[in-house]
């Protein structure tokens, strides 16, 4: 039986079994790719009118190439002419993805801080589909266009966090991005923007609130900080009205909502000794003690993404998290209307 032929009596048991006709193994697999070459074939069929026959136009051979589908890997044999000018619909020229549902699952999967390495295990694994991390890539890529227009956006107060990026020259470098999360007048919560520099300073800080003024913003009543450098008084120079206060409460409760409620209490009091050391070397001292005790039973808490190849692709990985968890902010903050 050649790969084009379908195993009706497989078909048949998968049917009984209740096992996928597609997909890794599946039985009708191989019609998809017999209705995928049919289709091509009609389509220069049509393509080669008495026209384009009278002109010299001919067909000129097959070009193979491997198309992944949400039901497995398929070999289409796209048909060519002599004159180049054939344009199929039903498998494009250079498309080799043809589920769009399966490029929005690897989107979706990336942005849960999945490396592209694992994606593509995943797929291979599940799917019996060989994808590429360069392909992958490009794929999550399709969103530098919606965090163009998002950057931009008019606005109707910032904490920082710290990853592994690699420099021009392949080195692995540490750097912040800082995310400006605002609650406006209705008692909403946004990201405003994200800022990713090499360090911080006066001048970033400036560069901050001058693009967040520029943008529409007129006033903060109330900056939340971590005690960042240069901060305050930049605040002050652009919005003079101000009041900063110093928080460390958010990165506690992030790190409390991946522990048991029967660990909670204990954990939380080995977990202020982190924020509570007089000294950053005495901080790291302290994490490492609470590492080593409940690492191994909470590895959610010391999760790390590792290094990432640019900072585009930081960028781009912080704000498909920021897409996922905004879907969440429907609703004003509790007892918004007493605030306001």
């Amino acid at each position: 039986m050649n790969n084009l032929e379908i195993d009706y009596k497989k078909a048949a048991q998968q049917l009984r079994s209740g096992e996928a006709l597609f997909g890794k193994d599946g039985a009708l697999v191989p019609m998809l790719e017999r209705i995928l070459n049919a289709a091509l074939e009609g389509e220069m069929d049509a393509h080669l009118n008495s026209d384009d026959r009278s002109s010299g136009n001919c067909r000129n051979g097959k070009m193979s190439k491997t198309v992944q589908t949400k039901y497995g890997e398929v070999t289409v044999e796209t048909p060519r002419d002599c004159d180049g000018s054939f344009k199929p619909e039903t498998v494009k020229k250079r498309e080799t993805i043809l589920a769009e549902g399966m490029a929005d699952q690897i989107i979706n999967i990336y942005a849960l801080g999945t490396s592209t390495r694992d994606i593509s295990k995943y797929f291979e694994r599940e799917f019996n589909t060989t994808l590429s991390a360069e392909t992958i890539s490009a794929i999550t890529d399709r969103v530098f266009p919606e965090i163009t227009a998002w950057k931009s956006r008019m606005l109707d107060l910032v904490y920082a966090i710290h990853y592994k990026v690699k420099d021009d020259k392949g080195r692995a470098v540490t750097r912040a991005i800082y995310n400006v999360l605002g609650i406006n007048k209705s008692g909403h919560k946004d990201i405003l923007g994200m800022y990713i520099f090499e360090s911080e300073g006066a001048n970033f800080w400036l560069d901050v609130m001058t693009d967040l003024q520029n943008r529409g913003v007129r006033d903060i009543l109330i900056c939340c900080v971590d005690g960042l450098k240069g901060f305050p008084d930049t605040i002050q120079s652009v919005f003079p009205e101000t009041s900063v206060q110093l928080c460390v409460v958010h990165q506690i409760r992030n790190s409390i909502k991946y522990v048991g409620n029967k660990h909670q209490k204990e954990f939380l009091k080995n977990f202020k000794t982190v924020y509570g050391a007089v000294s950053k070397d005495s901080a790291l001292a302290q994490l490492d003690m609470v590492d080593e005790k409940w690492g191994e039973m909470y590895p959610m808490v010391m999760k790390n993404k590792g290094v990432f190849p640019s900072d585009t692709a930081l960028e781009k990985l912080v704000y498909l998290a920021y897409r996922d968890i905004s879907e969440k902010w429907t609703m004003p903050l509790p007892n918004w209307a007493l605030i306001s």
